[in-house]
């Protein structure tokens, strides 16, 4: 069965403690609470970017909804809005890029 994912994928800060810190303390927590549907949220910290000098991101964040009509009916909620703005906030190395994915899942 397909399920969904939001994406949020955050440039590099302009300051990457205080984002670090914002990120961790207020909006990790808000998507939490806020977000509703949602059964799995994956943080990564990019650490490098294969034949790069500097990675174009600086974090991305999965979101995972059962299904892509769960997801939307996220985004469209109080809760949704608000933690996609806070999100907007945040980021003070430019406007996280906002994606929504099918997903298909292999385990091996």
């Amino acid at each position: 069965m397909k399920t969904a994912k939001l994406i949020v994928m955050y440039p590099t800060p302009a300051d990457v403690e205080i984002f670090e810190q914002r990120y961790a303390q207020e909006h990790v927590p808000m998507a939490v609470e806020k977000l509703a549907g949602k059964t799995r949220f994956v943080a990564s910290l990019i650490m490098a970017s294969l034949g790069q000098e500097q990675a174009p991101f600086h974090r991305i964040a999965e979101v995972y909804f059962p299904s892509m009509q769960d997801l939307e009916a996220c985004l469209n909620s109080p809760g949704g809005q608000e933690t996609a703005q806070h999100a907007v906030d945040i980021s003070t190395g430019g406007a996280p890029l906002f994606l929504t994915a099918e997903v298909e899942s292999f385990d091996f």
